[in-house]
């Protein structure tokens, strides 16, 4: 008995290394195509030269759309199809500003309205400035605030390495700054940039308004400019005209553009992977989300190249309006519970095209465990670090009603914020190699999890 399970050892070592050499050829062949062969840096410069920014209800939405869908029908899928979803359709409506007033001087600032404002009307707002880097300091100077704009200046934390925890930790400002001013009677909100960068773009980005309150026009402001305006506040007033043009139009038609190969062997258990298609409009939407899409992209076309067929059902997601609705994600959820589908596993790529660092998970201990497993697969590619929790927004709704396990590729954060929403997020700054690599990390995992389940 003694001699039989230790022949029993032996054989379930020997079967588990030559397992794990087998998936290393694969993986091998699956860098060697993207990093020899691969479009997605060319599809990127297609979809942001062509393109362009991608917001949604705009005419580049549409293109995009159908964009997305050609391209997947060129790879030859077993399927492909739009989804049909009801986006809010915000608006620009024109430039925005803002001019400081101190004494006998004027200063033009550096602004953007925030995504889903509505404008200051055509008049625009005149008022004196209130400087406040929290929400308990605004409470303290709620007698100040009526009839004033209220500037939130509150810095990136710097002491978080991981940029998107500084991010997290900040953008309360923008999500729900303008509301908690017009709680106390200001005319106007403007907030300092989500971003450590050292230029002075400004970030757009959505706000939700409270309905309980004013809806009162609200704006970004470049870093530089920021601290500018804080520095003149200790000297004395300031006052600050502003004009903005934001606008809701009624709801229109999205979609979200789906790639499906059907699985072999167990084609009712469904992995998706994906990233989404719209952008904010000041910019190109380049690494948000452009990278994640052509990535998606891309690892269907390697699989196509290699001949791989999937045991499992894999869906290539090219999801609608993430930035200001979260209607695609929803839909695409919704739709999966109608239809009974079970769903064991997603995927995004919405950090950017940087270089790779590894995937995050919320998911069990067990599938945690699993996805640890692999690293030693994933690291000769940059893929080395397996993080508990994260996912991403669009597959957030399927993680919800659900509980399926959802991952977050996770690409190197340093130079994000730097870029995101902001006008200089533009194919310009991808750099081809690094966004190469995170196609083959996102295709080694795909793979992984479509062979052995999770």
């Amino acid at each position: 008995m003694k001699n039989l399970l230790s022949t029993i050892v032996v054989l379930l070592i020997v079967c588990t290394l030559k397992a794990q050499n087998d998936d290393s050829i694969f993986i091998r062949r699956i860098a060697d195509e993207i990093l020899v062969n691969g479009k997605a840096y060319d599809d990127l410069r297609v979809l942001t030269k062509q393109i362009g920014a991608r917001l949604s209800g705009s005419p580049q939405m549409v293109k995009a759309e159908q964009w997305g869908l050609k391209i997947f029908q060129s790879l030859q899928p077993d399927k492909a199809w739009l989804q049909e979803c009801m986006v809010p359709h915000w608006v620009r409506g024109g430039k925005d500003e803002a001019i400081a007033i101190t004494g006998k001087q004027k200063k033009s600032l550096d602004v953007i309205a925030l995504g889903n404002s509505l404008g200051s009307g055509t008049s625009g707002v005149n008022a004196h400035v209130v400087e406040v880097k929290s929400f308990e300091e605004l409470e303290s100077k709620k007698d100040e605030v009526k009839g004033k704009i209220v500037f939130y200046n509150y810095a990136f934390n710097q002491k978080f390495v991981k940029t998107f925890q500084a991010y997290g930790d900040a953008v309360t400002f923008r999500g729900s700054g303008a509301s908690q001013a017009a709680r106390y009677g200001a005319v106007g909100a403007i907030v300092r940039s989500m971003s450590e960068s050292t230029d002075n773009n400004p970030h757009t980005g959505s706000l939700r308004y409270d309905s309980a309150y004013k809806k009162i026009p609200a704006l970004a402001i470049g870093l530089k400019d920021a601290d500018w305006l804080s520095n003149e506040l200790k000297k004395g007033n300031i006052s600050v005209s502003l004009k903005t043009y934001g606008r809701f139009l009624p709801d229109t038609v999205g979609h979200n553009v789906i790639a499906e190969l059907k699985g072999a062997q167990f084609p009712n258990e469904y992995i998706t992977i994906g990233g989404h298609l719209d952008s904010w409009d000041p910019g190109e939407g380049a690494h948000d989300d452009g990278t994640g899409i052509v990535q998606t992209i891309e690892v269907l076309r390697v699989f196509k190249a290699l001949g791989y067929q999937p045991k499992r059902t894999v869906r290539f997601v090219l999801f609608a309006n993430e930035e200001n609705g979260l209607r695609g994600g929803t839909k695409y959820a919704e739709e999966a519970s109608s239809k009974g589908e079970k769903h064991i596993f997603a995927l995004e790529s919405d950090e950017g095209g940087f270089t790779p660092r590894g995937f995050s998970l919320t998911g069990s201990d067990e599938q945690y465990q699993k996805l640890k497993s692999w690293q030693p697969l994933l690291c000769p590619y940059g893929g080395c670090e397996i993080e508990s929790g994260g996912g991403g927004s669009d597959i957030g709704p399927l993680n919800r009603s659900q509980q399926t396990p959802v991952a977050g590729y996770m690409p190197d954060s340093q130079r994000y914020f730097d870029l995101h929403h902001a006008r200089n997020d533009v194919f310009e700054a991808v750099n081809k190699r690094e966004l190469e690599l995170g196609a083959v990390n996102m295709a080694a995992l795909i793979y992984l999890v479509d062979k052995y389940g999770f």
